[in-house]
């Protein structure tokens, strides 16, 4: 069935061959173009070719030399078959035109960056980054702790991570950067060569936590090892 939901292997499976990379809760792929006017091709491309539902599930983000097209389904918050219908539609038609999707020729791949506060009270002090940022309610959710996303899309969500007690010595606030799951090694390679060290490794490939020379904390996630 078109509505249904997908469990992450299933999502992965379904549109890795075509370009796609399953980032959280979204499938996402990324085009690399040579000019605005081929940008704008390339959206129309990918918009006609998710069919009349597309406004409920395709987002796109569309720069001078790259187009980010991402597809969820509206209000549900998790990728369904009717996604990876649309995934597979959207690439035969733009490699049909002569584009191509995945991160071949584009600066770097497809992610997501969200931001992460460690607080024992999460309900005393969301408020006032829900303000300050002026963001929203990630997803509709009534929880006190739940997570704040940008209402326009651009920025990064914001979450809570829940402390049982104070941990001085280390960060409050921390990264994470979500990549595709063929990405996370290169990508932990890279950082380790300029610097960084290995703090955790335990919860892979789900995550690994990194440090920067001062202790500074980032998390490379990918979907896997979460069901």
């Amino acid at each position: 069935m078109p509505d249904t939901a997908l469990s992450r292997p299933e999502a992965s499976a379904a549109v890795h061959h075509l370009g796609w990379s399953l980032i959280l809760t979204t499938l996402r792929t990324v085009v690399s173009v040579r000019n605005v006017h081929d940008a704008l091709t390339v959206a129309s491309i990918a918009t006609e070719a998710a069919g009349p539902d597309a406004g409920a599930h395709l987002s796109v983000d569309l720069r001078a030399h790259r187009v980010e097209l991402a597809l969820q389904t509206a209000g549900r918050a998790v990728v369904t078959a009717r996604d990876a219908q649309i995934a597979a539609a959207v690439t035969a038609a733009l490699t049909a035109a002569g584009f191509t999707t995945g991160s071949g020729g584009a600066p770097r791949v497809t992610q997501l960056l969200e931001i992460a506060i460690d607080t024992m009270d999460a309900a005393a002090i969301r408020p006032f980054w829900k303000a300050v940022l002026g963001y929203v309610d990630e997803g509709g959710t009534t929880d006190p702790g739940g997570g704040l996303a940008d209402p326009t899309g651009q920025g990064p969500t914001f979450w809570f991570q829940h402390m049982d007690e104070p941990r001085e010595q280390r960060n409050r606030i921390h990264f994470d950067i979500s990549v595709p799951h063929d990405e996370a090694e290169r990508r932990i390679r890279s950082a380790l060569a300029a610097g960084g060290t290995l703090v955790s490794d335990k919860a892979a490939p789900a995550f690994w936590i990194l440090a920067d020379a001062q202790g500074n904390e980032i998390c490379v996630c990918t979907w896997q090892g979460r069901d």
